[in-house]
């Protein structure tokens, strides 16, 4: 299923949202820049592999890609996808929120999904890369926050149909724990998508984005 826009507008411009989205593309485009070993170097050295901290060879560069891995993709269609994601749902989170508070909550979901893979797979050499653990906390916010929005959605091949939100995000988190499950059985076929990332980060926005919210004061302030 793919989501192409939500009912819900957002009150003013997502400038976080908007910022995110285009660093991603830079340092994508950035990478495209680099030769086929660089980029691999560049990826083993700023994706998230959690056997560096199994193995005690973890040092500060390792900790720090806690956060580096999130703004790291494998291909086109890996970057477009989560930045899609981030821009239908991310801007309701930004008015919600606040934009500093609402990048915080992005970051720290984005580290508690690294932080749930990592504790899932802790011997694993494959490194992690991609924004979609910090877009799946937006995502399990989202899916508490706004309840009666409809998000129109493309079934491939032929169909398109008005969802309710959490409908199409409560299939969605279902998805990735059908995912995680195969994968944490050693099935190869859902070996190469870090879903326990994905259920992590969806969990940690269901949880903690009410700490994130605006006051009542600050709603009427900015009214």
């Amino acid at each position: 299923m793919i989501p192409l826009r939500d009912s819900t507008h957002s009150a003013s411009f997502p400038m976080v949202t908007v910022g995110l989205i285009i660093l991603n593309f830079v340092i994508f485009i950035s990478q495209l820049s680099l030769g086929a070993g660089e980029i691999e170097q560049m990826l083993e050295t700023w994706g998230l592999t959690p056997f560096n901290f199994a193995s005690g060879q973890s040092d500060k560069i390792a900790y720090s890609t806690f956060i580096s891995y999130m703004f790291l993709h494998g291909g086109w269609m890996h970057l477009l996808g989560n930045m899609w994601s981030l821009w239908l749902f991310g801007d309701n989170l930004e008015d919600k929120m606040g934009k500093l508070r609402f990048f915080f909550f992005y970051i720290i979901c984005g580290i508690i999904a690294a932080l749930v893979h990592y504790a899932v797979f802790p011997n694993s050499h494959i490194p992690v890369i991609g924004a979609s653990g910090a877009v799946a906390g937006i995502m399990g916010a989202y899916f508490l926050m706004f309840k009666r929005a409809r998000v129109f959605t493309y079934i491939p091949p032929l169909f398109f149909v008005n969802l309710p939100a959490w409908i199409f995000l409560g299939f969605w988190i279902l998805s990735q724990i059908w995912g995680g499950t195969f994968a944490v059985f050693g099935v190869k076929s859902y070996s190469n998508v870090a879903f326990w990332a994905h259920i992590g980060g969806f969990a940690a926005g269901m949880i903690l984005y009410r700490a994130f919210l605006k006051s009542d004061k600050e709603e009427f302030f900015e009214s």
